[in-house]
């Protein structure tokens, strides 16, 4: 089985243990696909570089929807990777995002959707990065999960200590604004691995295009966890 089969064979089995990421009601909110592909023409270079415009961009389409977030990205090839070197790799571009983004509000509460222990945290302060990032362990009955949370404020990192004991549905983290988020518009990138290895406070949430199949087999779809497929506003 790769990651995605592991964990969904858990849920199935365990369909309550899963809680939420962000405060959500499936019956009044809605969500707005985002595509940051080559495909959406309205992404020019020149406007993923301006952060600003970028925002202002993300949440006019959130208002002209009457959605409340953004969402997309798992395995996406993405063409925005171009506004920071930090993706530019000698040999081949990193341009596959391997988690989900869900685009809100600065402030924006998240919650740890399992229960589970703190395995790290870390500042990532660099432009286009994570900035402040928390990594949660979870046992599922045999079955080892990390959950990752970037683009967070800096004070969600202020009270944390490795090895702090979380609850599903307890409030971790609030999204960051721009200019402590690795100057990104506000949003969190949510990501599942089954192996970490030696990281900490960081995980590759972009990656080489032909390590695709790589990924899959460590990276679970984060749609398991989230079930926002009958909210997204297509």
């Amino acid at each position: 089985m790769n990651a995605t089969e592991k964990l969904a064979a858990y849920i199935k089995v365990h369909p309550g243990a899963i809680g939420k990421v962000v405060d959500f009601d499936a019956k009044t909110d809605a969500l707005y696909p985002l595509d940051l592909t080559a495909a959406n023409t309205e992404l020019t270079e020149t406007l993923v570089a301006d952060t600003e415009a970028f925002s202002q961009w993300i949440n006019q389409k959130l208002a002209d929807n009457n959605c409340r977030y953004g969402i997309g990205g798992y395995m996406e090839h993405r063409t925005i990777y171009t506004r920071s070197a930090l993706f530019d790799t000698a040999d081949e571009p990193r341009r596959l995002h391997l988690g989900v983004d869900i685009w809100g509000a600065a402030g924006t509460p998240i919650y740890a959707p399992l229960r589970g222990t703190v395995h790290s945290f870390a500042d990532n302060n660099n432009f286009g990065d994570y900035g402040p990032t928390i990594i949660l362990q979870h046992n599922l009955y045999g079955l080892t999960l990390y959950s990752l949370y970037g683009h967070l404020s800096r004070v969600s990192l202020a009270a944390l200590q490795v090895g702090q004991v979380i609850k599903m549905n307890q409030q971790i983290a609030t999204l960051g604004t721009a200019t402590e988020n690795g100057h990104w518009p506000p949003h969190l990138h949510f990501q599942l691995m089954l192996d970490i290895g030696d990281e900490k406070g960081d995980y590759p949430g972009v990656g080489r295009y032909s390590q695709k199949g790589e990924y899959l087999q460590n990276i679970p779809d984060p749609e398991l966890i989230l079930q926002f497929a009958d909210a997204r506003n297509s």
